[in-house]
């Protein structure tokens, strides 16, 4: 029998509502021992070795390198790997996190008799409360009963779903504990459109400006222009405060008699400006809702920058 588009659109649907559930039972199950967790991995001086064996191994990898990403150190171990020699890679100074639905994982027993002979603190995550991993765990994350999305009940798929959201669950919890800011994690991920996002208008600003007095003559003011090649020019204070700006509009609007004139009768005074600690997409919004192209960067009122909307297109921001 051949099954319709429509046919596995409700099958999706069927999927997702099951893992939805399980993750609601999962919400609701959290209690003071998912604190207790946060804290004894907040007072953890090594790292946090992540572990579990098949489909709980992938969800650990991806666990480890959201903790690492997020500002908690943290590293995934095989447990078979672990049995082979990886145990000499979990010290006294860290702590494990050890993943496995059914807590009998025969793979994981190596590693949970290493942290209990080392005295390791060991957080077991399964859905079994009796079992030996989270008999043996100092403390155990209970994973709710819930359907697999299967219909079999053999096919890790809620279990897991609810597994990565715990882990999801801590990972935020130890962050924002941490106080852990976008410039932390631009840190972490200085590659590809999310290193690009989380950019700071000082990485791309321009440092040499085109800059002129207020008392500047025009003539000069458009010399300025044509030397630095951006087709504005700022205008200063005596005090070196930014009071204006002066571009190819203000140039057409005052194209009578314009070299008459001196940059303060031209220009467009209190020009939107940033702040060079502001990220640059928060630039590319001002830039977008103003219908302009490039803004002078402000530190103290005093210009410390220019950036243009081409720089941020290079970036790959845009």
């Amino acid at each position: 029998m051949t099954s319709s588009t429509t046919d596995y659109s409700d099958i999706a649907r069927r999927v997702i509502g099951i893992e939805v559930a399980g993750l609601e039972a999962l919400a609701a199950s959290l209690d003071g021992e998912f604190s207790r967790a946060v804290a004894m991995i907040l007072k953890t001086e090594g790292r946090v070795i992540v572990s579990g064996m098949g489909k709980s191994g992938h969800i650990g990898r991806k666990i480890a390198a959201t903790l690492a990403s997020t500002g908690t150190p943290a590293h995934f171990v095989h447990p078979a790997e672990a049995s082979h020699g990886d145990l000499g890679m979990v010290t006294r100074h860290d702590l494990a996190l050890v993943l496995s639905n059914s807590g009998e994982t025969p793979e994981l027993a190596d590693l949970i008799a290493h942290t209990r002979r080392f005295q390791i603190p060991l957080i077991g995550v399964a859905s079994r409360p009796d079992s030996t991993l989270l008999r043996q765990a100092d403390l155990a994350l209970v994973l709710p009963k819930a359907e697999e999305a299967c219909g079999t009940g053999v096919v890790p798929t809620t279990s897991t779903t609810m597994t990565l959201a715990l882990g999801d669950a801590l990972a935020i919890a130890l962050m924002e504990h941490r106080e852990f800011t976008a410039e932390h994690f631009r840190t972490f991920h200085p590659g590809g459109k999310l290193g690009a996002r989380l950019s700071k208008v000082s990485d791309l600003m321009h440092r040499d400006m085109p800059l002129v007095a207020e008392d500047t003559p025009m003539p000069d003011a458009l010399l300025m222009m044509s030397q630095k090649g951006f087709g504005v020019v700022g205008v200063t204070d005596e005090a070196g405060r930014l009071t204006g700006i002066v571009t190819d509009g203000d140039l057409r609007r005052h194209m009578q008699g314009l070299l008459e004139h001196k940059v303060s009768e031209v220009m467009t005074a209190n020009p939107r400006t940033i702040a060079p600690g502001q990220l640059a997409e928060a630039a590319v919004a001002q830039m977008n809702e103003r219908k302009i192209t490039a803004l002078f960067v402000v530190e103290d009122e005093k210009p410390v920058g220019f950036l243009q909307i081409h720089d941020c297109l290079r970036a790959g921001i845009v």
